[in-house]
């Protein structure tokens, strides 16, 4: 395995774990967390009852982290509030490269106690440069090594995202719901309380991790606002960064300070502070996915005007909406084109101005190879006209249901031609599948699509707002 030489590298490519604190009150969470870790896992758990559990799962336990043999790369501690001090102080006389505190009931409860243990394990890491990820958090998944924070994480070959979050449930989601979307992460990091490691240590690391090419990250606060802006400002040319924040509001600030002790950050500051930056801000975790697909699959462009294909009338009134609303143009195609359409476009329940109607067109031949040659026509069509920058098309699933089940090839068919589309043309290419009332179907039809690394997306206004915050990252990145 490479070693890049970042002080992180040996936190997020472990060769060897330890779990500190694993019972069978919660069925051994942890250990059956980090089972699938290629590397080699051991239990540190004093309390003898425990120890028949962990021997079932195949993991050799000590009373003592000082106890195992040899280097310990990257501990997880999951210990009552109280005992972390002495935990950390073993990490400390071990020489591990880092420590993930799942522990909680620090300063984020806001009681004397609970910050008073938190400044004591700050002091201790940061006096002796032991790398702390937490409290209060979910630490590391790396899936090419089996590194793991939540059981239902996929192992083996990742993707090309790095993900940084405060929260836990959102680092397991976004792996776990970007995956579906064709999604998949490189590295990824839950860090919590942040009272050591905070996100600029992350995004530094992720900027100079040559499997990972686009960070996204959920943010409740940082502590180095201002270190974290420079970060940024020295990512973003060459990496996207997609930035969800967390704590929007008054009442969402209150949250998030109960929640990681994250202080409070007016949110018209922050959002400019993002845009300088050169990042990307989202506002929710299904719009961060859609981002990242986008700048995964869509061909990168900063052209904003859109040639649109919907099914049938009412569809494309508010597709033309929704892209424009999103400050994309719809405009009208050059006379070229609409000398062609005419040539064989069904103007009878159907039209072809920009945005096409065309499921009538589509259905005039009822034979397969006919549909395919007409809809493969008004792929290149739209993509060869000059007042087009971006081709995007509705696939609707309820328009197409009887013919699919009646010939079941015909939806890998016509996925086929949308690929083949996509690969001849220079131009971005984007397809949107509603579920409606077919969701299973549509839900294959999704999969297809992303089998075949087309960006999809569930609505009209979600592609729209995907397709125009890509659009808007290369303008502000360039090169004049």
């Amino acid at each position: 395995m490479q070693r890049v030489g970042h002080r992180l590298e040996r936190v997020f490519n472990p060769r060897t774990v330890a779990v500190i604190g694993s019972k069978a009150a919660n069925n051994h969470m942890w250990l059956r967390n980090v089972l699938t870790f290629q590397g080699k896992v051991y239990s540190v758990q004093i309390d003898e009852g425990e120890s028949p559990g962990i021997a079932a799962l195949g993991v050799e336990n000590y009373s003592s982290l000082l106890d195992i043999p040899g280097p310990v790369d990257y501990v997880i501690v999951a210990v009552p509030r109280a005992v972390t001090p002495k935990v950390v102080k073993d990490c400390i006389a071990k020489g591990v490269g880092g420590v993930t505190l799942f522990t909680s009931g620090f300063a984020e409860t806001g009681t004397e106690e609970g910050m008073r243990l938190q400044e004591e394990v700050r002091q201790l890491a940061q006096e002796w440069g032991l790398n702390l990820i937490g409290p209060n958090c979910m630490g590391i998944f790396n899936p090419s090594i089996g590194l793991r924070h939540n059981q239902e994480q996929y192992c083996g070959p990742g993707g090309c995202v790095g993900f940084i979050s405060q929260s836990g449930t959102h680092a397991a989601f976004f792996s776990l719901m970007g995956a579906r979307h064709g999604v998949k992460v490189s590295k990824s990091v839950s860090y919590g309380n942040a009272v050591v490691l905070d996100s600029p240590d992350y995004v530094e690391y992720l900027a100079q991790d040559e499997e990972t090419r686009i960070i996204a990250m959920y943010i409740e606060g940082a502590k180095e606002g201002r270190r974290l802006f420079e970060c940024l400002k020295a990512v973003t040319p060459r990496k996207p960064v997609v930035i969800w924040k967390g704590g929007q509001t008054e009442a969402g600030a209150r949250a998030a300070a109960s929640h990681t002790a994250s202080l409070a950050q007016p949110y018209r500051l922050w959002q400019a502070m993002v845009r300088q930056a050169g990042a990307i801000p989202v506002e929710s975790l299904e719009e961060t996915i859609d981002v990242v697909r986008a700048l995964l699959y869509i061909k990168h462009g900063t052209g904003r005007r859109v040639g649109l294909m919907a099914h049938t009338g009412g569809p494309s009134v508010v597709i033309t909406d929704d892209f424009a609303r999103a400050d994309l143009e719809v405009p009208a195609l050059t006379q070229e084109s609409y000398d062609k359409l005419a040539s064989f476009f069904n103007v009878i329940g159907g039209s072809y101005r920009n945005p096409l109607d065309m499921g009538s067109t589509l259905g005039m031949d009822a034979n397969l190879d006919g549909l395919l040659r007409v809809l493969g026509q008004l792929l290149d069509i739209m993509g060869e006209d000059a007042n087009v920058d971006v081709v995007t098309m509705e696939l609707a699933v309820p328009f197409m249901a009887r013919r699919w089940q009646r010939e079941p090839e015909t939806m890998a068919r016509i996925l086929d031609t949308m690929a083949y589309y996509r690969d001849r043309s220079p131009k971005p290419f984007m397809a949107v599948v509603r579920p409606l009332h077919m969701e299973e179907m549509a839900q294959q039809a999704e999969a297809g699509l992303v089998e075949r690394e087309i960006a999809v997306f569930p609505s009209f206004q979600r592609a729209a707002v995907a397709l125009r915050k890509m659009v808007d990252y290369y303008s502000f990145h360039r090169q004049d």
